[in-house]
């Protein structure tokens, strides 16, 4: 005998909300450092492994967008790329960037420099990546 068949809305009922969260996961992002850190590259790309990829959440880190940090003289420099030369997010991104890198006090000025070589390609994403892409059910 056939099982009947249900509505989706009523197989949907009491299941959890899908996973959103504000632009670049700002809801998520820690509260920015009370002093300056000792390794402040290190507390850069930590604190840019919080700031989530628009269409994906998972980090900019963990996608392997960011291919590097630096700190000097009060300004944070990061070497950032896009999986698109005509990415739409991308500005969506740098905002995201500026922002919680600038929130940081002992950050004067945030600065983002475009790398286009090498070009971004999917063996970039970390392992952390790749398993949260497989929960969502993307391949990568």
């Amino acid at each position: 005998m056939a099982r009947p068949r249900r509505r989706l809305k009523t197989l949907l009922a009491g299941q959890p909300a899908p996973m959103v969260h504000a632009s670049g996961g700002r809801d998520r992002w820690s509260a920015p450092l009370s002093v300056a850190p000792v390794d402040k590259r290190g507390a850069l790309r930590a604190a840019l492994g919080e700031v989530l990829d628009p269409e994906l959440p998972i980090s900019l880190v963990e996608l392997g967008l960011v291919y590097g940090v630096d700190f000097a003289d009060g300004t944070a420099r990061v070497d950032l790329t896009f999986t698109a030369t005509a990415c739409p997010c991308m500005d969506f991104i740098k905002e995201d960037v500026r922002d919680r890198i600038g929130s940081e006090p002992w950050v004067d000025a945030v600065e983002i420099n475009e790398v286009w070589d090498p070009p971004w390609t999917t063996a970039r994403i970390s392992e952390a990546g790749r398993r949260k892409l497989g929960r969502l059910g993307v391949g990568a």
